[in-house]
């Protein structure tokens, strides 16, 4: 709960904040790695270091924390939260890297404001600094209990033993445990950190949705080449598809995610765009593996069938439910070679499809297609909580934004 002296100060001075959010966040990192570089050995991702716009990612959280305690005084936004812990779960954030992170953002703050950050100012965004901080310590403590883990042993090496090429941008590894411990199985829709050791010695993680259940002894994962266009290719994408051959081992986190599928035996709809598919592969695979009858509805936007990642699995996953149909949207023409329930010309239209009621949808995919998704289905009347939705990349604050403003979120610019 945000004091009330603290309110009219983060009220006044969070649309200075939000103003000035990217050269905070880039003199934020500067400072951070200029004191602790072992952060970008494992913890950070230095590829996102690179481009400016997504090194707002966690001062743009904290301003949207801030944002939400201004609506919502007695409440804290869980779903933002859960979304950051389970990340931060799945990299073995420690608290004690909260105090550095502390230390260092509240450097560039005053570094950028200036003497506008008087001690009022100073204390009141301590406030929601550790209000936040605190949340997010006490959610993870509780996800490595609840695995029987330690910040530092969430990790574990996995012999890959199956590489397919899936579409000449994405690859599916699949991967055997090593070792003798057991492996607690994934929820379905969960995700792994990916860590590797690039060419210059530093390990780099990842996170790569599961995209098929676990069988005790493996699992499976499909990574999407980034390629860079103005700016530099995706240095550990194109180290896992060029270089990572079966013999090989990776190491792996264990499981972590807040989207996973809702087991209260609704009808499902899962709606996806491009390598959005991967979360969805995973929890067809678990329906699939559990024998499901519930109604289940797969539709699925790409550039054309042969862009469609997994397809052969989600297919036959969805031939194997009794009750499932399947519509697919292609860019460049309505043709498939599946035999589908339907086949659409353009971009994902949820007018062209019947709707089951009383589902649970899922989504996933690039955020303008979230974004656009979602309006369509509250439009169709689907009540907000009934549509999750995942997040690749490090803007869960801008997804949060893009797809459930507030009535204020003006005051933090939605870049």
């Amino acid at each position: 709960m945000l004091s009330n002296r603290s309110r009219p100060v983060i009220e006044a001075t969070l649309p200075v904040i939000g103003d000035n959010i990217e050269e905070i966040a880039r003199r934020f990192y500067a400072h951070l790695f200029g004191a602790h570089p072992e952060l970008l050995d494992g913890t950070f991702n230095r590829g996102n270091q690179a481009e400016g716009t997504q090194q707002v990612a966690l001062a743009g959280s904290v301003a949207v924390f801030a944002n939400a305690l201004l609506e919502s005084p007695e409440q804290v936004p869980e779903h933002l939260l859960a979304r950051i812990a389970h990340k931060h779960a799945s990299l073995g954030i420690t608290p004690a890297q909260y105090e550095v992170v502390h230390e260092h953002l509240f450097w560039a703050i005053v570094d950028v404001l200036g003497e506008a950050v008087t001690p009022a100012v100073a204390e009141a965004w301590d406030e929601v600094y550790w209000l936040m901080a605190y949340a997010l310590i006490n959610m993870e403590r509780g996800l490595y209990s609840s695995r029987g883990v330690r910040p530092e042993t969430v990790w574990r090496e996995w012999e890959v033993t199956q590489k397919i090429a899936e579409t000449a941008d994405v690859t599916t590894f699949r991967v055997r445990r090593t070792d003798d411990r057991l492996v607690k199985t994934s929820l379905p829709g969960q995700y792994v950190t990916v860590k590797v050791q690039m060419p210059d010695g530093v390990h780099q993680p990842r996170q790569y949705s599961l995209t098929r259940a676990d069988d005790g002894e493996h699992r499976q994962f499909s990574v999407k080449r980034v390629r860079g266009g103005d700016g530099p290719d995706g240095e550990v994408s194109a180290l896992l598809c060029d270089r990572v051959q079966v013999g090989d081992v990776l190491t792996l986190s264990l499981p972590f995610g807040d989207v996973v599928l809702d087991d209260s035996g609704r009808p499902v709809v899962f709606a996806s765009a491009g390598i959005g598919i991967t979360p969805m592969a995973g929890m067809l695979s678990h329906l699939t593996a559990a024998r499901s009858r519930l109604p289940i509805t797969v539709l699925h936007a790409d550039a054309d069938e042969a862009s469609f990642a997994l397809r052969d699995q989600v297919f036959g996953d969805v031939s194997r439910l009794p009750h499932s149909t399947m519509h697919v949207w292609y860019e460049r023409g309505a043709h498939t070679d599946l035999p589908v329930d339907g086949v659409h010309a353009g971009t994902m239209d949820l007018d062209d499809v019947a709707l089951p009621e009383g589902a649970a949808f899922y989504l996933c995919g690039p955020l303008p297609f979230m974004r656009s998704a979602r309006s369509a289905l509250l439009e169709r009347g689907v009540p907000a909580r009934d549509i999750q939705y995942e997040v690749f990349g490090p803007d869960l604050w801008q997804a949060d934004l893009a797809t459930e403003p507030t009535p204020d979120a003006h005051r933090v610019p939605a870049r």
